[in-house]
């Protein structure tokens, strides 16, 4: 397995400056190097700036390998037997500040994240530039710093949250914020870029017309939504949601398997995602260290939760999840689709990287009757295997299916439960699934929210919401719902209140004074 030990910034460009702080120690400056003082100039480079802001989503400790892993690993739809300890006790709750190996690499890579966006912010404004093109940079720059606070919030609880760029020594010290002064500064920031961004890039003009993959208005407004939504607020959430089904922009894809494909990225389904590409820079992968030009674009993801055969098969549906998909058949009395586009099984005929299953694990019962991952592998691609690590499949972080049942879920929340109906429906409608209102018309709001909690499963099985969902509906401080947890999947065996956070690294707590641990580390 592929370890690096060193935080990194992916950048397409050659920009890695992380402030002036220093300059500050030093009584001269290299002439050959270039820094944030001598770098933001001119509008080439605030768009050059921006950009490498993004990139902090694309190298491991993002959407590469680290951060799929943390989210995925602790819902119920997922279980790994991974011999890297650091995976297999991820989602067992069983992680310790000791090692900060795969968490700590995320916490490194969110910050790097945040500095970028924060160079943005405290530079750009001062730049002569086309104005409108200025707009759209400085509402990136909130969406990206709002990104990277999301999951620092959301995953480690109570952490540091720098607003400003590093310009001293003292710039190095941020005090702690408490969760709920976290999600504030989420919501702030999402709310900044969706006034300053634009719901297209393909109508501009400018230098960067027509870039797709950068951060829209229905990206910020379903984002905020979403930060509503996780602290409670369903009227202001249900706002948001409404907002980005107003642009008139999203839709399903009529093919629920397309969402997960090399072949049809930056759909009309996707808000955001994070861009990955087998052709782009070199064929090195970005572990850590200095960016080099030999650096790749591709996400070590496919290989990581690959079949056994094809990669390490250290990620795995469970059970549980595979029988929820068996619950309903569609009107045509067939199986939800979304079954083999999530989960790879002996079912007779299916095929993964050109072999039949039954034929390719013939010799070995176990893995004959046992679950694979479907979703963003390249097992339907021409490809012999992942064993490479270079897989292109972008990583889809927002769908507008999301949305709708978002939607759903506040008008629930909100007493409206009949009116929420449709927006459920819409979703069950793209994979044949049966007349929700005919079939259990009339439902409570708690019969409802039950009801929504499977729906969501069969959706977002391995994308990285389930735990996420667990944790906004409270069960696990419900001791039935956690005994329920703990019947499905058996990792949530060793779960104890305090951990739904991970650790905060020991190394921060070392370098920034005053901050605390989390509960139960």
């Amino acid at each position: 397995m592929k370890r690096h030990t060193k935080y990194s910034l992916l950048a397409a460009f050659a920009l890695l400056f992380t402030g002036s702080a220093c300059q500050d120690q030093l009584e001269q400056v290299n002439p050959n190097q270039q820094t944030s003082a001598t770098f933001w100039q001119n509008q080439d480079d605030a768009l050059k700036g921006i950009t490498a802001a993004y990139l902090s989503l694309a190298i491991d400790g993002g959407y590469m390998r680290s951060t799929n892993l943390m989210l995925d690993t602790r819902g119920d739809d997922a279980r790994s037997n991974s011999p890297w300890d650091q995976m297999y006790n991820s989602g067992r709750f069983a992680l310790n500040a000791g090692n900060d190996a795969i968490y700590g690499w995320a916490f490194g890579a969110y910050y790097e994240g945040v500095s970028k966006a924060n160079q943005v912010l405290d530079n750009v404004p001062d730049i002569e530039m086309d104005e409108a093109l200025k707009t759209r940079i400085m509402g990136q720059a909130y969406f990206l710093r709002g990104l990277y606070f999301y999951h620092l919030v959301n995953l480690f609880g109570s952490v540091p949250l720098p607003l400003t760029s590093i310009k001293s020594k003292e710039d190095f010290t941020v005090k702690q914020s408490t969760n709920a002064e976290g999600w504030a500064l989420v919501i702030a920031d999402f709310k900044k870029a969706a006034e300053l961004l634009p719901v297209t890039y393909s109508n501009l003009t400018g230098i960067d017309q027509g870039q797709t993959g950068r951060a829209t208005k229905g990206a910020a407004l379903g984002f905020l939504g979403k930060a509503y939504l996780f602290t409670r607020q369903y009227q202001e959430a249900a706002n948001q949601f409404k907002a980005v089904m107003d642009l008139g922009v999203y839709d399903l894809m009529s093919n629920y398997h397309d969402n997960f494909t090399a072949r049809f990225e930056n759909n009309r389904e996707s808000l955001f995602e994070v861009q990955f590409d087998r052709e782009a820079g070199g064929t090195d992968l970005n572990w850590g260290g200095e960016p080099i030009a030999s650096w790749g674009r591709t996400s070590a993801r496919a290989i990581t939760y690959a079949p056994r055969g094809f990669g390490w098969t250290d990620v795995q549906p469970t059970r549980s999840a595979f029988n929820d998909f068996l619950k309903e058949k569609t009107v045509k009395g067939e199986d939800d689709p979304r079954l083999v586009s999530t989960i790879l099984y002996n079912k007779p005929g299916l095929k993964l990287y050109g072999i039949e299953f039954s034929v390719k694990y013939a010799g070995n019962q176990q893995d004959l009757n046992d679950l694979f991952v479907a979703k963003y592998q390249n097992h339907d691609s021409g490809q012999k295997d992942e064993f490479d690590w270079r897989s292109g499949i972008n990583e889809r972080l927002l769908r507008y299916s999301d949305i709708l049942l978002m939607y759903a879920e506040c008008l629930n929340e909100l007493g409206q439960t009949s009116a929420a109906y449709p927006f459920v429906q819409r979703v069950r409608s793209r994979v044949g699934l049966p007349d929700l209102a005919t079939i259990k018309p009339g439902m409570s709001k708690e019969q409802f929210r039950e009801q929504l909690a499977h729906e969501r499963l069969l959706e977002f099985s391995l994308e990285g919401h389930r735990f996420d969902d667990i944790r906004r509906w409270g069960w696990l401080e419900n001791p039935a719902k956690l005994a329920e947890l703990r019947q499905r999947d058996p990792e949530f065996a060793t779960y104890k209140p305090g951990r739904e956070y991970f650790p905060i690294p020991q190394r921060e707590i070392d370098n920034n004074p005053g901050t605390v641990q989390n509960s139960s580390y």
